[in-house]
């Protein structure tokens, strides 16, 4: 894979190995002029998720329970036709394949903590919703006739 950008960094130290990735090339209906429609510009590019060795077994474990709907026997797809250059086609395809895998390997959210109400905000609103109250049901009583 010469003249690609270097290794396409997951998080932290782990990165995708160029070893694992398999690209496939096809014709693509994108932009372009005339030498378009003879010239390979789509790019796939497909990782074998469920059995990479990159990926440490926990972050395996989490991108699989998250990719599950994306995944085919384990392995992850991302497809790029946007440039004319099958080049650039390959660096889309890498970077957002690297940044799938950076969101499905996140740790998950810190739970949230439920807090009460303070008991004066909440007198508060129910003071202000009866006023609210009093103020409607006034214009209502008089006869505007």
């Amino acid at each position: 894979m010469d003249g690609m950008s270097g290794p396409h960094v997951i998080r932290g130290s782990v990165s995708l190995p160029e070893a694992e990735l398999m690209w496939r090339f096809s014709r693509s209906s994108g932009p372009g002029g005339q030498h378009v429609n003879t010239s390979d510009s789509k790019v796939e590019l497909s990782f074998d998720l469920a059995r990479t060795e990159a990926l440490p077994e926990v972050w395996k474990q989490r991108a699989l329970q998250r990719l599950a709907g994306r995944l085919v026997d384990g392995v992850v797809t991302v497809r790029s036709s946007e440039h004319r250059s099958q080049w650039r086609n390959r660096e889309a395809a890498a970077v957002r394949l690297a940044a799938l895998l950076a969101e499905a390997t996140a740790p998950p959210p810190k739970p949230r903590k439920p807090t009460r109400i303070p008991r004066g905000i909440n007198e508060r609103r129910l003071r202000e919703k009866k006023q609210r109250s009093e103020t409607k049901r006034g214009r209502s009583s008089q006869n505007w006739s």
